[in-house]
């Protein structure tokens, strides 16, 4: 998920209690909660490199706890050059104790945070990497979900709110504030996913439910629009085409009229030595339902551009070619030239999109 919600959630399971029992648990989970992403590094190599390393060891179960070591390392450094000058194992700013073996327990339950909200969207997350890269997708919440940093945000400011209230009328409080309203917020986070879960099932037996063009589907997908929980961007495959079609999971319907078509070209000595690059190879282990078109360029250099898409990210409503898409662009013998993501080189694919029925 976005970077915010997931600062957000840290933030809530550090306040939930947890601040309660040591010193630095709301920072250490905030930073823990985040920390994962620090694989976005990769972007400095390139965008295939970024992509080929996105959400991979830092996002498992194996790197969990590293990660959770690292940030206790920098708070502990931060911690002393802070307060160097009195005993490592007290905060004279905290009232609860400074337990580092606590706090290393809430860093890890912050960063395995990471991989379940990361689990949740249509991206994936490669849980067991290294030694099984695999991608895992729940597919119930899509990239950024208002609601839940609407919950988060109120779970975390109208406590502090009521505090200022309660100091003006000079109410004492004891220890922390803000833990009925993070454990709240992160109630009303697991009630959403409860509900995008159920609607999301409702999507998936409504389309199971059609033939396609007469052709029974090989395999078949429903992914979430933002905040809507009842509207979805269904993906099927058949043996000789894909198709896009929005659902409604609250009816449950299948909307045939609006759907998209994209039959699948044949393969190619083009197209196989696209996704024989690097790109490809990269793209096609991390794509769902790649999409995969040639084009014979007409300059004097000739040569081809193929095309690269996965069509859970063609939302049919969004009248543009689906994000997350590259090329590879090949000579007339076929070496790669240039390859990469979301090129302007990539042509659009108008041309093989065909409104859809339904038999």
């Amino acid at each position: 998920m976005d970077p915010v919600t997931h600062l957000l959630t840290g933030a809530c399971l550090g306040r939930s209690g947890f601040n309660r029992k040591t010193a630095l648990a709301t920072v250490t989970m905030v930073l823990a909660a985040e920390a994962a992403d620090v694989d976005v590094l990769w972007e400095f190599k390139g965008s295939i490199a970024g992509l080929q390393h996105h959400r991979g060891i830092t996002h498992s179960f194996v790197g969990a706890p590293f990660m959770a070591a690292a940030v206790l390392g920098v708070v502990y450094v931060v911690h002393r050059l802070r307060f160097r000058k009195q005993p490592a194992n007290t905060s004279p700013r905290s009232k609860p104790p400074l337990r580092w073996g606590l706090l290393y327990l809430c860093a890890l339950l912050a960063a395995l945070s990471h991989l379940l909200l990361d689990y949740t969207t249509a991206y994936g997350i490669r849980l067991f990497e290294p030694f099984n890269c695999r991608w895992y997708s729940w597919d119930i919440v899509f990239i950024i979900e208002p609601l839940m940093l609407l919950i988060l945000i109120a779970g975390l400011a109208l406590p502090a709110l009521l505090g200022l209230i309660h100091q003006e009328i000079g109410v004492r409080t004891q220890g922390p504030r803000g833990r009925v309203g993070a454990i709240t917020a992160l109630v009303c986070v697991v009630l959403i996913w409860g509900v995008r879960d159920y609607h999301h099932r409702r999507a998936l037996s409504a389309m199971n439910s059609f033939l396609y063009q007469g052709a029974e589907p090989l395999r078949l997908a429903a992914y979430p629009y933002m905040i809507n929980p009842f509207r979805w961007h269904g993906v099927v495959e058949t043996a000789d085409f894909f198709e896009t079609v929005p659902v409604n999971s609250l009816a449950p319907d299948v909307d045939s009229q609006a759907g998209i078509i994209f039959y699948k070209p044949p393969e190619t000595d083009v197209t196989r030595a696209a996704k024989a690059s690097y790109f490809g190879r990269v793209y096609l282990d991390w794509a769902v339902f790649p999409f995969v078109r040639q084009e014979k360029l007409e300059d004097d250099a000739g040569g081809y551009l193929v095309e690269f898409q996965d069509l859970r990210y063609t939302y049919p409503s969004s009248g543009r070619r689906g994000v997350l898409g590259g090329f590879v662009l090949l000579s007339p013998d076929l070496r790669v030239l240039q390859q990469g993501m979301n090129s302007g080189k990539s042509p659009s694919v108008e041309s093989l999109e065909h409104p859809s029925g339904r038999q």
